[in-house]
């Protein structure tokens, strides 16, 4: 039975879970382990390296629909691909094949719908794969990426949320027609009332699933791909000013050159006007288009403009 209530770092685990049983297979997903005796939720995730808030955060959405306005910064994005991955495993690994086993146990094999209705549950269940292993092979290895630091040009979350189709009623027209057309004996079938139930349970984990990465997962990428573009525009900013603040390292002598330079003048000139050879001349050309990275005579104009090496007003009366 479930309690609505919001829980917090320093409730104890074996309320959260006493409260919401359904939440036993969170914790596996979250690679928390059971045996937690009294201790809070912020120990067990402290304990076994779950990041605290995130757990909360799926647990208080999934348990009450909750979701922090503030939270896409705060949620640990590999805590969650950690748990979507599980979660993965747990559902094609295991859920599925053990309801398909229970499912082909309950049916009376000796009736003409049995074929028809487990074919039905394999192709939803393919389904199902198809549309994991997509997120598996582009959205999860993308998201690593991202994780590196590293942006890519033609993918991003938004790209995966158009294409992201909701898996939640596969299941509902098998269930539908079990439930209005398969025959009876005269005698309750519990096994097959048992696996009934665990469809239903199994759909509802499919909607949680799904809500998880469309209202908690794909925001908090989207913020981790704009705090990489920020750091990338503040990377393209600081190269920018270091570039310029390296130009501060020009000698005098460079300088003069620049400025003789912008005034038109030959390198043979600038050497009998700097009492300097000629050879001596092309060196500072040299390191001046090393150190500034500038080639032409419009960038060194431009260049001597901006750091005040010669008046605006000079050139335009030249």
């Amino acid at each position: 039975m479930k309690r609505m209530k919001l829980y917090e770092a320093d409730d104890k685990m074996i309320d959260l879970i006493g409260d919401n049983h359904s939440m036993l297979q969170g914790l596996s997903a979250f690679g928390l382990r059971l045996g937690f005796g009294d201790k809070t939720v912020r120990d067990i995730c402290d304990e076994q390296g779950v990041d605290c808030h995130t757990f909360l955060t799926v647990v208080n959405f999934i348990i009450n629909g909750y979701t922090p306005t503030d939270t896409d910064d705060k949620i640990s994005v590999q805590t969650m691909l950690d748990y979507l991955r599980a979660s993965h495993r747990y559902l094609l690994d295991f859920q599925l094949p053990s309801i398909r086993k229970k499912l082909e146990d309950s049916l009376d094999q000796d009736d003409n719908l049995v074929a028809l209705i487990l074919r039905l549950y394999d192709d939803y269940a393919h389904d199902i794969r198809l549309h994991m292993k997509y997120e598996e092979k582009t959205l999860f290895p993308y998201v690593e990426a991202l994780l590196r630091g590293e942006m890519r040009n033609d993918y991003n979350v938004d790209i995966f949320s158009k294409h992201h189709n909701d898996t939640t009623g596969k299941f509902h027209e098998l269930k539908n027609i079990i439930i209005k057309y398969y025959p009876h004996d005269g005698l309750a079938n519990n096994q097959l009332t048992a696996t009934l139930f665990d469809i239903y349970n199994n759909e509802e984990w499919l909607c949680n699933h799904s809500n998880v990465e469309d209202v908690l997962f794909v925001p908090a990428i989207r913020a981790l791909e704009k705090r990489l573009k920020n750091a990338d525009v503040t990377a393209r900013i600081s190269s920018f000013i270091s570039k310029a603040e390296s130009n501060e390292s020009l000698s005098e002598r460079e300088k003069e050159i620049i400025v003789c330079l912008v005034q038109g003048m030959s390198n043979k000139e600038i050497a009998s006007q700097l009492f300097i050879s000629v050879n001596t001349v092309i060196t500072h050309r040299r390191n001046i288009a090393r150190k500034l990275q500038i080639r032409s005579l419009a960038g060194l104009t431009i260049y001597a403009i901006a750091n005040n090496l010669i008046d605006n007003k000079v050139l335009s009366n030249k």
